[in-house]
């Protein structure tokens, strides 16, 4: 049977991501939708039906009367940043399941406070599951790279390094809340947690890592308050790597390599090419997508069972955070090297 659930925005994200990876999903009944206006929400449930609708503009059907349906279980939430925590904290405290959109937070120390709450406060039985989404873990890309490096001998070194210019007139751009943020790292924070989320998986935690030197800044004048970072981090196994990330270069394209005492393993869009043995081979995953309609799925599967899919534990999604912060640390103090 399916579970009924709502979604809780309605901004570009969740139109062409999570409407259709829900509508994909036969474990998930979409019930109603939640929106800041009306009128957004209206945009968004276009040709659905049975679908109800509230908003923050309606006294009568708002967030707070939403979680009230005993038919709806869970919440799937794509707001702006700044506002999650207390969207999730309600949904939580109504005794619904939560899939909160990346990033857990606006910083470490919010996520943090965020996961005590939830481990000290929601303590019924059954409990509601708190969850992160965050889709480059659902990649079989990664996952493949992560499971040939787990093969071929310890980690000596690595690079990821993920380019692009976020362009003024963009459609994420030109989200009023991404264009003036009131958050760290600005895109790095929203954009960079993905691609520092596929190095964590493919490195594992015998390689995660513990330190960061980091210089960072702002190269296009739209993209507040900085756009570029590039650091060094020492691993715990002893090993270092580089973490090079930038939504403001005319460089494009995206690439993660592993060096391994036995291989190599190298990923860029869809594509994974293996070294070992003297021998090459390359494996393609044409129709992985983004991953969001494979983390939907995900969540779907564990909320039947009662359980959580780990690669959504909110710990998760704070290690990513962790990593990230400690880079914009390090940047503000000329590169300093930061503890994770």
């Amino acid at each position: 049977m399916a579970t009924g659930i709502a979604l809780i925005g309605s901004g570009i994200f969740a139109k062409e991501e999570h409407l259709p990876a829900i509508q994909g999903t036969p474990l998930l009944a979409l019930k109603a939708i939640y929106s800041r206006s009306l009128a957004s929400a209206m945009g968004l449930s276009e040709g659905l039906d049975g679908v109800d609708l509230y908003s923050e503009d309606s006294e009568e059907k708002n967030f707070d009367e939403l979680l009230k349906r005993n038919d709806i279980k869970g919440v799937v939430i794509a707001l702006p940043i700044l506002i999650q925590p207390e969207f999730i904290k309600k949904a939580l405290s109504a005794g619904k399941h939560v899939l909160a959109e990346k990033p857990i937070a606006k910083d470490v120390a919010t996520a943090t406070e965020l996961i005590s709450w939830y481990n000290s406060t929601i303590t019924q039985t059954p409990r509601p599951t708190f969850t992160v989404a965050e889709n480059f873990r659902f990649l079989e890309s990664y996952t493949f790279a992560s499971q040939q490096i787990a093969t071929i001998g310890r980690v000596l070194g690595f690079r990821t390094r993920v380019s692009s210019m976020v362009q003024p007139g963009g459609k994420y751009f030109e989200t009023a809340w991404r264009k003036t943020p009131e958050y760290q790292g600005g895109f790095l924070l929203d954009g960079g947690v993905h691609f520092i989320a596929a190095t964590r998986l493919m490195l594992g935690e015998d390689h995660r890592p513990v330190k960061a030197s980091a210089f960072t800044a702002q190269l296009q004048p739209h993209l507040p308050p900085v756009d570029t970072l590039n650091a060094t981090l020492l691993l715990k196994s002893g090993a270092s790597g580089t973490l090079s990330l930038s939504f403001g270069t005319t460089f494009t394209g995206s690439e993660y390599a592993v060096a391994c005492e036995k291989g190599t393993v190298y990923v860029s869009r869809g594509k994974v090419i293996v070294t070992k043995d003297g021998k090459e081979e390359v494996k393609e995953f044409l129709e992985e997508g983004n991953g969001v309609k494979q983390e939907i799925k995900g969540w779907a599967e564990a909320l039947g069972t009662g359980g959580m899919d780990q690669r959504q534990a909110p710990e998760e999604a704070l290690a990513d955070l962790k990593l990230l912060e400690a880079c914009l640390r390090s940047g503000e103090y000329g590169g300093m090297p930061m503890e994770i």
